[in-house]
């Protein structure tokens, strides 16, 4: 699904961000342009942003 569409930006490249080190709204705005221009995607963004972020410590957490 597209999350910016100002830039293209679609669910999956989010996520292939975040696997590839992005760990802030900040980050995804440096890679893909996220929320630079007319912020409607922002939320959309930190959601998915969030739910990655809890995958990755809930998986980190389990391998430990």
């Amino acid at each position: 699904m597209y999350i910016c569409i100002c830039h293209g930006v679609t669910d999956k490249k989010i996520a292939e961000s975040i696997d590839d080190g992005a760990r802030s709204m900040r980050d995804l705005s440096k890679q893909l342009g996220v929320g630079s221009q007319c912020g409607k995607c922002c939320n959309c963004a930190k959601k998915i942003l969030n739910e990655k972020l809890i995958d990755i410590v809930d998986v980190t957490e389990q391998v430990a």
